[in-house]
């Protein structure tokens, strides 16, 4: 009986450390998936909620559009890709000055382009778009939630912005016809007017 009792002692302990090993290194993943999902749905709701984000984004894939190929494609990719790096320049906490003055100003011209029908050569409308969305970024990572996971958080306003980008362009598919065309430059104007009544409310 003795015998058998030292026997089994060691198996009993095996198993209660193997428990308890499950346990703590079940604790940290569980937390660390709340953690990635809290991120990426805070990422993906922060572009919508901002009317200031929202209507520069969506002139974005607008103006794209009327530039016609390549700019259709490559100003809504390289917003979001620097955006990105606007983010991660928020997420460590490097200042950069005039950042909402800029999400607004970024609303007034890309607006204003629309409404002019103004077309710049591709490299000046990649540089416009290239600034204004480093603003943008800042502005996101800068707002992180403090229990939100950065990386799964800067993928989720990424996606969130492609997004307004493809409605924009599918907005300006309506310059196929001439009533479409007018009305794109209308949406300009109003996006225009949006972006000074934002730049209005910071003084």
């Amino acid at each position: 009986m003795f015998d058998q009792t030292n026997h089994e002692s060691p198996s009993a302990l095996r198993l209660a450390f193997l428990l308890a090993v499950t346990l703590v290194c079940a604790e940290p993943a569980h937390a660390h998936t709340a953690e990635t999902s809290s991120g990426l749905l805070s990422g993906l709701s922060h572009p919508i909620t901002g009317w200031d984000h929202v209507l520069a984004m969506v002139a974005v894939g607008l103006w794209g559009t009327f530039l016609g190929k390549p700019a259709i494609w490559m100003l809504p990719v390289l917003f979001p890709m620097v955006m990105a790096v606007g983010g991660a320049i928020g997420v460590v906490g490097l200042p950069l000055p005039g950042v909402e003055t800029a999400i607004a100003l970024s609303s007034i011209v890309l607006g204003a382009c629309i409404a002019l029908a103004l077309r710049l050569p591709l490299r000046a409308a990649l540089a416009i778009v290239g600034l204004f969305a480093i603003f943008h970024g800042h502005a996101h990572g800068t707002e992180l939630p403090a229990s939100a996971n950065p990386v799964a958080y800067a993928v989720g306003f990424v996606f969130a912005t492609g997004l307004l980008h493809l409605s924009g362009i599918a907005l300006g598919a309506l310059a196929q016809w001439p009533a479409g065309r007018f009305a794109v430059r209308v949406t300009g104007t109003a996006i225009s007017l949006g972006g000074i009544a934002f730049l209005v409310g910071l003084t």
